[in-house]
């Protein structure tokens, strides 16, 4: 019994692990964050930085599914723009924003996620800062 509460518990950690470190999470110049999830598809949410430029999020309306957009055009929701970090088919939005709008305030990483997108150029992600290069450029702009 011990022995298989043990292999359960290394099983477990083993796979936290393995999806902590992958898949990887970018970031693009108008704060938004992209995470890999699976065969081409991504999440996309703001920042923890623009959600406190904003202030409180209180209306949230995004763009339905299936609508195609292409890396780097003007996209405006709620009237904030922000540049689309990569192309492709929106595949999923998160519903829950529509009743619980301070989930972009309190959660912008977790329960905050905007949409899931199936990249049409997977390649794009290439051009996405990493952590580091993000909180750089935020250092900079703080300066």
């Amino acid at each position: 019994m011990k022995l298989l509460v043990l292999c359960m518990l290394f099983f477990c950690e083993a796979t936290f692990c393995f999806r902590m470190a992958s898949p990887g999470t970018y970031f693009s110049d108008s704060h938004l964050w992209v995470k890999e999830l699976y065969e081409d598809v991504v999440r996309i949410g703001i920042t923890d930085y623009e959600q406190e430029k904003l202030g409180d999020v209180v209306f949230v309306d995004l763009t339905e599914v299936g609508a195609v957009f292409e890396k780097d055009v003007l996209k405006n929701v709620n009237e904030v723009d922000f540049y689309m970090p990569v192309s492709g088919t929106i595949t999923t939005i998160n519903d829950e924003l529509e009743d619980s709008t301070e989930l972009l305030n309190k959660e912008p990483f977790e329960g905050g996620w905007l949409m899931e997108i199936k990249m049409s150029n997977p390649s794009e992600l290439n051009s996405l800062m990493t952590k580091t290069a993000y909180d750089q450029m935020i250092s900079d702009l703080n300066e």
